[in-house]
């Protein structure tokens, strides 16, 4: 699941009451994600060592997403993806500050039968927290999705497209996944661009954005359908936006991009993972080894401080990844880092700890990875399981920079 953090710094644009609870239901598992500086930034699950230590501000606002709960699916690679969902709820409840709301990134069953998504409500109805759905292809298989619509729905329009407002925050729920064509991409459609257009036309430029679909509005892998064909028209009415972050499901693994103003992120399924793109001869639900299976699968924490500060993303396993290799530490202090270079293994986890008087943070040359602005004694860490080379610095003060040599 994903759960965000935002500072209600304007009250006047607090969330529409009435379009909430049109849209309202009770919700499960997800990812974790934090907004800092407008950048939704997260790290992948089943490796929790790489979650920013990070203090929760009493006025903040934080939700979660999740998706890809594929209720009714019982093949090899889980046979108990309820079991996961639950587990899934029981991560939400354990945290010391609730949710606000979950946004539900589709495939919420997998066939679309009334006895899935009956069974899915009655899961969700074991964590009380209100939920803005967005469906999957799964979950419109049958009736052109007038059985989604009539459960999750409410207060939506065209095929459940939807927006609303929270603490100076836009969200936008689009659909891309109506009359999807085989071996075809995602569509969103002329109707639902039109309203799109419409719906953002009135907002501020430096208003945050952030927009949740199923599949990926970025090119992630053509060749499997992991993408959207028309999303680029839908970008093109949010560039004069300073802050846009993009919330997609579809593919079961965490995936990150940025370009220019625009983070895109996919979240981790609550049911099975899938192969990475190309690895194999299709995509489909991946089996693993039965111990590993919940190390895969997680949630995601978004928080947001305010409009002046980034989004953080943190993405949560169901079960923590044992570490292969110890932490080596990177410290900030007088404008260095230090030590400047270091070599380490494969496996290893780098921490960063800011011990300076003024805040930084850790940004890769390659785009690869992003931490949030780090205060006085906060710390990111990321593990690295590939060899090569990785340059960062920090861009509050890019004349610091540090590699770390993976080998």
């Amino acid at each position: 699941m994903r759960e965000v953090h935002v500072s209600r710094t304007d009250d006047k644009r607090d969330l529409d009451r009435r379009n909430f609870l049109k849209c309202m239901a009770w919700v499960g598992t997800g990812a974790a994600w934090t907004l800092s500086s407008g950048i939704l930034k997260g790290s992948p699950l089943g490796h929790p060592a790489r979650t920013p230590v990070m203090s929760h501000d009493a006025g903040a606002l934080h939700f979660v997403q999740i998706s890809d709960s594929h209720i009714g699916f019982d093949k090899p690679a889980n046979t108990d993806v309820t079991g996961t969902l639950r587990a899934t709820i029981t991560k939400i409840q354990a945290a010391a500050e609730p949710p606000a709301f979950v946004l539900h990134t589709g495939d919420l069953t997998h066939l679309s039968k009334p006895k899935e998504f009956d069974t899915l409500q009655q899961v969700m109805s074991e964590l009380r927290v209100p939920v803005f759905y967005v469906p999957g292809e799964h979950d419109v298989l049958d009736d052109d999705g007038k059985s989604y619509l009539a459960r999750f729905g409410k207060g939506t329009q065209g095929a459940g497209w939807h927006s609303f407002e929270q603490a100076g925050v836009h969200f936008i729920g689009l659909v891309n996944v109506v009359n999807l064509q085989a071996g075809g991409l995602g569509s969103l459609g002329a109707e639902q661009l039109e309203w799109l257009e419409k719906d953002v036309k009135h907002l501020a430029s430096s208003t945050p954005i952030v927009v949740f679909a199923h599949i990926p509005l970025w090119s992630v892998y053509p060749e499997w359908g992991w993408g959207t064909d028309d999303s680029e028209r839908a970008l093109s009415y949010l560039k004069r936006f300073g802050s846009v972050s993009v919330l997609n499901g579809h593919i079961h693994q965490v995936m990150q991009k940025v370009e220019g103003h625009v983070t895109f992120h996919t979240a981790m399924s609550t049911a099975f993972p899938q192969p990475a793109p190309g690895t194999a001869p299709s995509p489909g639900p991946m089996k693993v080894a039965d111990e590993r299976l919940r190390k895969v699968l997680g949630l995601s924490r978004v928080s947001f401080h305010g409009i002046n500060h980034p989004i953080a993303i943190t993405d949560v396993p169901l079960e923590a990844e044992m570490q292969t290799a110890s932490a080596h530490e990177v410290v900030m202090d007088n404008f260095n880092f230090s030590p400047a270079t270091a070599s380490v293994p494969v496996g290893t986890t780098v921490v960063w700890t800011n011990r300076d008087d003024v805040p930084h943070n850790v940004v890769s040359a390659e785009q690869k990875f992003k931490s949030p602005v780090l205060d006085t004694n906060e710390q990111f860490s990321r593990r690295f399981d590939e060899p090569g080379s990785y340059k960062y610095f920090c861009s509050l003060h890019p004349r610091m920079t540090g590699h770390i040599v993976v080998g």
